[in-house]
């Protein structure tokens, strides 16, 4: 299998693998790190090491990192967490978001609207970018505004954002709002830099970074009030109950290390494979590539096949051995179109017709070619299905 869906998930990576099992059989590590006795303490130890690992990796300090079970908790509690803390001390506040950010963030944003919280939406083009100009009239129509949630880099179209130069226009026209930024999908793909970019809340998770799953991050600056989601002991000093999982957080930690350390090679790797595949797309009829042009992480491709149905050619694909996505994985199953490809302008027809090709650093030129070379004719299949034909009858040659 041509694997091909890296913003879904990361294989993980063979010393993040070595990494994880030599926690899981070191009899060493095999204590509570809340613990005091020695086996816990080293227990401790080998979480804290991993703290500091992701810490420089995203340009903060080692108690700033608070562990948490993906990238979805992290987003939860940047924005449930601190709005509920802001409410407790009888601040009265709004959210501001964007139409494209990932359903982590826009559902705990909307649950903080039923709480009674203003929720408002800040322009994107369409192309999904987000202008300055277009935050700082958003902020002026919302001066209740609190919170700030903008991802460092999409999930769907694979745009990078400005983050610092957003940063700047909050802290402009909404003083005193805490700004959080989903760098799930921008980790490992883009130099993060927490205190750099002036932030309050930022989200990443280990398995977009090859990785294990099941183990995220929410990084806060220390004084911050963050109500906890889970309650229970003291874990993660009282942000984050439950047992922290060692050899999971070990793994993250040594994924964290490796991310930073090879950035640019990785980068550079992956965006030369993505341009070979724009230039393949391009050579291709009623095919239209969605997203920012300019700005973008490197690995991601967003297609639109007009005249096809987006999982139909997925499956397709599949078939033939290559594993694309059709829009999110979180939103993958679901008739309902794209949101983010919806709050560009395009019909629900288009939304449906696109494929996202997300390359990793194990692809290769091979990878892409043969994604070129089998497109054509699942594409054929598809829009005969469309026509009255049954794609489930037709079998890959």
């Amino acid at each position: 299998m041509r694997y091909l869906d890296h913003n879904a998930t990361t294989p993980l990576d063979p010393r993040v693998r070595d990494a994880v099992i030599a926690a899981l059989t070191d009899p060493l590590l095999q204590g509570n790190p809340a613990s005091v006795h020695s086996t816990g303490q080293r227990a401790r130890a080998a979480v804290e090491q991993a703290r500091r690992a992701v810490a420089r990796a995203l340009g903060a300090e080692a108690l700033e990192v608070t562990f948490t079970s993906g990238g979805t908790e992290a987003d939860n509690l940047a924005l449930i967490g601190a709005a509920r803390a802001l409410r407790a001390a009888g601040r009265p506040f709004g959210l501001l978001t964007s139409p494209l950010e990932h359903p982590a963030v826009l559902a705990a944003a909307g649950r903080l609207q039923r709480e009674g919280h203003p929720l408002a939406l800040v322009a994107v083009d369409a192309h999904g970018r987000i202008e300055p100009d277009a935050l700082s009239a958003a902020l002026r129509e919302n001066p209740d505004v609190g919170v700030v949630s903008l991802a460092a880099a999409n999930h769907v179209l694979g745009n990078a954002y400005d983050i610092p130069a957003l940063v700047r226009v909050v802290r402009e026209f909404a003083p005193g709002a805490l700004v959080h930024c989903d760098a799930v999908q921008a980790f490992g793909k883009l130099p993060l830099d927490f205190h750099g970019w002036d932030l309050d809340l930022l989200s990443v998770s280990s398995h977009k970074i090859y990785g294990p799953k099941g183990v995220g991050a929410l990084v806060h600056r220390r004084r911050l009030a963050i109500d906890p989601l889970l309650l229970g002991g003291q874990q993660e000093r009282g942000r984050r109950a439950g047992t922290e999982p060692v050899a999971s957080i070990t793994g993250f930690g040594v994924a964290a290390q490796l991310a930073a350390a090879e950035l640019p090679t990785r980068h550079a790797h992956v965006t030369r494979l993505a341009e070979r595949l724009r230039a393949g797309l391009s050579d291709m009829s009623d095919v239209t590539v969605h997203g920012d042009r300019e700005r973008r992480v490197g690995n991601t491709v967003s297609a639109g096949f007009a005249g096809c149905d987006g999982q139909l050619l997925a499956m397709n694909l599949d078939l033939a051995g290559i594993a694309v996505s059709y829009g999110a994985a979180c939103s993958s199953g679901t008739p309902e179109p794209s949101p983010v490809l919806l709050a560009l302008g395009l019909t629900p027809a288009a939304a449906r017709s696109a494929l996202r090709i997300s390359l990793g650093a194990g692809n290769t030129e091979e990878d892409v070619e043969a994604l070129l070379a089998a497109l054509p004719e699942a594409i054929a299949r598809v829009r005969g299905a469309e026509g009255g034909g049954d794609w489930r009858e037709v079998t890959p040659s």
